[in-house]
């Protein structure tokens, strides 16, 4: 059998990294981005009534049983149930992981034929584990901002609901008919929790549990109060629709005072780099010629580890918490 040239075995390795980069990247766009049309429904909940699903199994595609995670204390993936939830994607922690690590194997297995084994390694754990990871708590945070931005609307319209003698119940099924996702899915989970058997309170505090933000917090409690000593609920939506907007124009008008100094944080924080790729550029031996002095890599040390403090402290500083 006549063995392969050396550059056609480098040609092949390349072609075999392209096409798994491809493949991965493929996957996870198609995972994290969902097109619709404009003729369908704008609540998922609403598209699963369509196609003649049963309440059983809405909540268990929905609202799947919380279960212990035992990589919790993992990085990176030991926050991945919540992640899931928050993103609004029904894939089991378990199978999302494995996805994970699989395509990790087959693009550790494709770099390893072009580089060291420790940094096609490093390679495809960062492509296939902790760059999913950190997409999927990015549109975890997109999917909750909107759904806060939402919440204000949803209150007012539960509490037009209950001015004209509605039950509490109709609003919230008001809720997940009239508006759209990411809201109409949670709050017909509600919908289908109650007519399934568990109470309004309990429903509203799993809602609180899996959302996990202070707003739906606020409104599981002020629900829970109000079923056990009554009570102007429509009221008391109204108020909390009023102070949740006047937090989120609060917090816009806060971005708005910091930004300059949020930039400034950025740009001194990115400066050392800047300038360490420019001397490597323009004068390689600017740092390569003392390389093996025996000073080099402890002073480097020292300077990683003041531009790392230095990054946390301008951090703090322009990170307001409101």
């Amino acid at each position: 059998m006549t063995a392969l040239p050396a550059f056609e075995l480098s040609w092949l390795a390349y072609i075999g990294v392209f096409v798994g980069v491809l493949v991965a990247f493929e996957g996870l766009r198609q995972i994290l981005s969902r097109s619709e049309s404009l003729g369908e429904a704008s609540s998922r909940r609403m598209r699963m009534i369509a196609a003649g699903t049963s309440t059983e199994d809405r909540l268990r595609l929905l609202k799947p049983a919380e279960s212990r995670w035992a990589l919790s204390a993992l990085p990176f993936v030991g926050t991945l149930p919540k992640d899931l939830a928050h993103a609004g994607m029904t894939i089991s922690p378990g199978n999302a992981l494995a996805a994970m690590l699989g395509g990790a194997a087959i693009l550790a297995f494709a770099l390893s034929l072009v580089a060291p084994l420790q940094i096609a390694i490093g390679a495809a754990l960062f492509l296939a584990v902790i760059l999913p990871s950190s997409a999927l708590r990015i549109r975890a945070k997109k999917r909750l901002d909107a759904l806060s931005r939402q919440l204000p609307d949803a209150l007012d319209l539960m509490a037009r609901g209950l001015s004209v003698g509605h039950p509490l119940n109709v609003t919230i099924g008001s809720v997940a008919t009239d508006m759209r996702d990411p809201i109409a899915t949670e709050f017909g989970i509600m919908v289908d929790q109650v007519s399934y058997g568990d109470d309004l309170v309990d429903a509203f505090d799993a809602l609180a549990d899996r959302i996990g933000t202070e707003d739906v917090r606020y409104l599981a409690v002020s629900v829970g109060i109000q079923h056990g000593t009554g009570g102007n609920l429509a009221g008391i939506l109204k108020t909390l629709a009023t102070v949740i907007r006047d937090r989120m124009t609060m917090r816009k008008r806060i971005k708005a005072i910091s930004a300059e100094g949020r930039l400034t944080s950025m740009f001194l924080t990115s400066v050392p780099f800047i300038m360490l790729t420019a001397v490597m550029i323009m004068s390689p031996d600017y740092y390569m010629g003392v390389i093996d002095d025996p000073l080099f890599r402890p002073l480097s040390l020292v300077i990683i580890a003041l531009i790392i403090a230095n990054g946390l402290i301008l951090r703090r500083l322009v990170n307001f918490r409101f």
